[in-house]
């Protein structure tokens, strides 16, 4: 374990690259979140564009109007 007096304090060079990787992480993290969001909602759509097709055949069969939302 290190001691508090062989800790050191960052040089200026240290905190900047340190910045800046935690720049890099956050973004990223977004970009990860994003791809996420982005697939979530293109499987959504497209459940319901299968829903509704499978409706409209449905409906299509039994000669019945049924209510497409």
């Amino acid at each position: 374990m290190i001691s508090d007096r062989e800790r050191r304090a960052p040089t200026a060079a240290e905190r900047e690259a340190r910045k800046v990787f935690r720049q890099a992480e956050a973004k990223e993290a977004l970009t990860d979140y994003a791809k996420a969001q982005k697939a979530l909602h293109d499987n959504r759509e497209r459940l319901k564009a299968e829903r509704l097709a499978r409706e409209a055949e449905a409906a299509r069969q039994n000669g019945s109007s049924v209510r497409i939302t």
